[in-house]
């Protein structure tokens, strides 16, 4: 919620300069976002952004704000806030973590994108199935730079996303009006692409991706140059090897595929190489995946479950699952045009944009199918269908009566979904505690002893420890058989969890003893006594 100061600082510019309306509104957007911004940190005075906003409008530079460019830049720059954050804001730092787990063990022990090492496989060596490491791969290389640091995965995810919203915007003006292409940039940028854009996560990274390609894909088509069959094969293809459901989005290349306009020739040969491309992504993922996890012994990735049994959990969870697209996705105003949009589009029967939604629709609900629980407990299951969501919003918002309205609409979601990601830009003391888990456990053990956590069946806190071992429940760790079978398997160290992921707890063991070796108001931290141990 804006306070009250925000309020006055907006009205105050409004009535200062005499905009035109639409720049107005930009103006008053982009000074609410920036004094917003501000104002808990104070890193200038207010007066000094009135001042400087006079100034831009003095020397005429509000042309720019008609160029989806402009927003990009700009709120790429305005997400670089907390750009140098450990992966530990409250929404999925356990998946972030799976993630930079990977990355660092390629630049520790070796960059074998076939074998990816997570920690938390207890004795085993880690290695398991999970997405292509595209992603961790990326962060690696920027490591062997520079050093390893635990914020590369989000300015490279950040800047892929960015421009994948720029690709976005070329290919909706391809076959749309330039208005609802600039709409529909402006409804993406701020769904849930605004935070995801710079998570430590593959999502928005492979979907960017797969539009690119897709943009690349139909430029040859509609053009025939020989020049775009490269992008679209090596875009589409490292796509769908970050994120196989991200791949759904080719099912759109059935319509220029059923149009008799297009040749036949070009039909054939980019069908012939994306074949040819698609060969391996699905090899990794049908048939190497599962053969990492049956050599390894360590089950990790999630490949989905019967059809039937997902749409049962949907369905029993259907207000959960209609959630995920007027909350999660575009928040309630993108969604309530894209209600409008459908209306109007039915209507008037924009046969185009409706079979664009309904073929995408109908791509996309396998992934929810075979996610079940998994679609509506997790945000980002939602991800792959936001661009088709956000041309339907746009050309709802185009259908209004005047461009200043349309302004006025894009204003409203820029301010909603600004503030519902806020939260996502800042860490809890809490968790920010577990930055000095590592230096604790440096003082007290070796790099290589394997240790056992209270947080569940989340990895955070393994990560940051920067050991390998086990994550357990408090019941769990409760008994004393449990913990007696990890230490024959090589458990030396149990890392109590007091305020964040975890209770605070005794581990209990019959056969061995263990001592308390360092203890604060975040962690207890227990030791096995090795000279007694029961062999």
């Amino acid at each position: 919620m804006l306070k009250c100061s925000e309020f006055e600082a907006t009205e105050t510019i409004n009535n200062s300069l005499n905009f035109p309306h639409t720049p107005q509104l930009l103006y008053a957007l982009l000074y609410t976002l920036i004094v917003s911004y501000n104002f808990n940190r104070r890193l200038i005075d207010n007066k000094q952004i009135t001042a400087m906003f006079e100034n831009c409008y003095a020397m005429n530079y509000s042309h720019y704000f008609k160029d989806i460019r402009f927003w990009i830049i700009l709120f790429f720059i305005v997400r670089l806030y907390g750009i140098f954050f450990p992966p530990l804001e409250v929404s999925h730092n356990w998946r972030q973590t799976t993630v930079t787990m990977v990355a660092r063990n390629f630049s520790e022990e070796g960059p074998n994108l076939l074998y990816p090492k997570i920690d938390i496989a207890g004795e085993k060596s880690g290695i398991t199935g999970m997405e292509f490491p595209v992603l961790n791969y990326l962060i690696y290389l920027v490591s062997f730079l520079f050093g390893y640091e635990h914020w590369y995965g989000r300015l490279i995810n950040l800047i892929v996303s960015s421009f994948g919203i720029w690709y976005f915007y070329r290919l909706i003006n391809k076959y749309f009006r330039e208005d609802i292409a600039f709409n529909a940039g402006i409804v993406l940028l701020f769904s849930i692409w605004y935070t995801y854009s710079r998570k430590i996560m593959p999502d928005t990274f492979s979907m960017s991706l797969m539009i690119a390609g897709l943009y690349y894909a139909l430029n040859y088509l509609d053009e025939g140059k020989t020049k775009d069959l490269i992008p679209a094969f090596l875009l589409v293809i490292t796509g769908t090897l970050a994120k196989l459901p991200s791949a759904y989005l080719l099912i759109l290349l059935t319509l220029p595929y059923l149009s008799r306009s297009i040749q036949l020739n070009r039909k054939l040969w980019l069908g012939a190489l994306l074949g040819i491309g698609l060969i391996f992504p699905l090899w990794f993922y049908f048939k190497w995946v599962p053969y990492l996890e049956s050599t390894f012994g360590f089950h990790h990735f999630f490949m989905g479950k019967s059809m039937a049994t997902g749409t049962k959990e949907l369905l029993e969870h259907w207000p959960e699952t209609l959630s995920k697209f007027y909350d999660i996705a575009i928040k309630y105003i993108g969604f309530a045009f894209l209600l409008w949009g459908l209306y109007k589009a039915i209507r008037i029967k924009e046969t185009f944009l409706l079979r664009i939604c309904l073929i995408g629709f109908i791509g996309f609900l396998p992934i929810m199918l075979k996610g079940g629980f998994t679609f509506y407990h997790h945000s980002y299951y939602i991800i792959p269908f936001v661009p088709v969501m956000a041309l339907m919003s746009a050309y709802g918002i185009s259908s209004l009566p005047s461009r200043r309205w349309e302004i006025i609409v894009l204003v409203a979601i820029g301010l909603e979904g600004f503030f519902n990601h806020m939260d996502d830009f800042r860490i809890k003391p809490v968790n920010a505690a577990l930055l000095q888990l590592e230096p604790i456990m440096n003082e007290i053990s070796k790099p290589k002893d394997l240790v056992a956590i209270n947080s569940g069946a989340f990895p955070t806190p393994m990560y940051f420890a920067h050991r390998k071992g086990w994550v357990a429940f408090n019941d769990q760790l409760s008994k004393p058989h449990y913990i007696d079978s990890l230490s024959q398997l090589g458990l030396r160290h149990i890392i109590i969890m007091k305020r964040t992921f975890g209770d605070s707890m005794v581990p209990r063991s019959d056969k061995n003893r263990w001592f308390l070796r360092a203890s604060d108001i975040n962690f207890d931290i227990y030791s096995l006594d090795t000279s007694g141990l029961n062999k």
